[in-house]
């Protein structure tokens, strides 16, 4: 019987961007064993459509039990789990293909959202009690990483047993220097938090009931 497994997604670097840490922490974890489970990372081009079929391709050749997708979210102070992916793609900048539509809906006989199935609270309140920056986040944007997450669950909506979400990172220091003020997270850290995270999500069957919303 194979083993069970975690394919854990991150994106190659965009905007201008040498790096992008949430393919730096999925290469990190990649062959870690995690509750009983192997981390399978994968890149993902920054593509509209492309990142789709490279997603495709992990599902099939990985057949997880758990899905994780990462992207970055420079700008923010932590780590956010996703709690909705929207059927719509409206880039505020081309994609690393010079794409860049607007108001295009992802799946046409999807439904407007869906919600992530991992348990998005316990994974926050896990990282908080470590001592790490970490929230629910309610959108996940319009870009590519939205465009990841919708394709994600649209494809495991009948898949029993399978979960799925995404989780944004912050800037690396790296990338925050030359940004004076913006907020960031050493590489260790972002990798320690996103292991835990996985332990979380694999360790909880039933989400914690605690208040992850927001006022805007």
């Amino acid at each position: 019987m194979r083993a069970p497994t975690i394919l854990l997604t991150g994106f190659e670097p965009f905007g201008g961007e040498a790096i992008n840490p949430s393919w730096l922490v999925a290469q990190a974890l990649d062959g870690e064993r995690i509750a009983g489970c192997t981390v399978h990372a994968r890149q993902l081009p920054c593509v509209f459509g492309a990142a789709r079929v490279a997603l495709d391709a992990a599902l099939a050749d990985v057949r997880p039990a758990l899905v994780l997708a990462l992207g970055q979210a420079g700008g923010r102070d932590g780590f956010t789990v996703e709690r909705v992916a929207l059927n719509v793609d409206d880039g505020r900048i081309p994609d690393n293909a010079g794409q860049q539509p607007i108001d295009r809906v992802i799946e046409a006989a999807g439904p407007v959202a869906y919600f992530a199935t991992l348990p998005i609270k316990a994974m926050v309140a896990a990282l908080q009690q470590a001592g790490w920056p970490a929230a629910v986040s309610q959108t996940a944007g319009t870009y590519v990483c939205n465009h990841v997450f919708y394709s994600l669950m649209h494809r495991l909506r009948r898949r029993r047993g399978w979960r799925a979400g995404f989780m944004h990172l912050p800037w690396l220091p790296e990338q925050a220097a030359a940004r004076v003020g913006q907020p960031s997270l050493p590489l260790a850290v972002q990798t320690a938090g996103v292991h835990l995270a996985l332990h979380t999500a694999l360790a909880t069957t039933t989400d914690l009931r605690a208040s992850g919303g927001a006022e805007s």
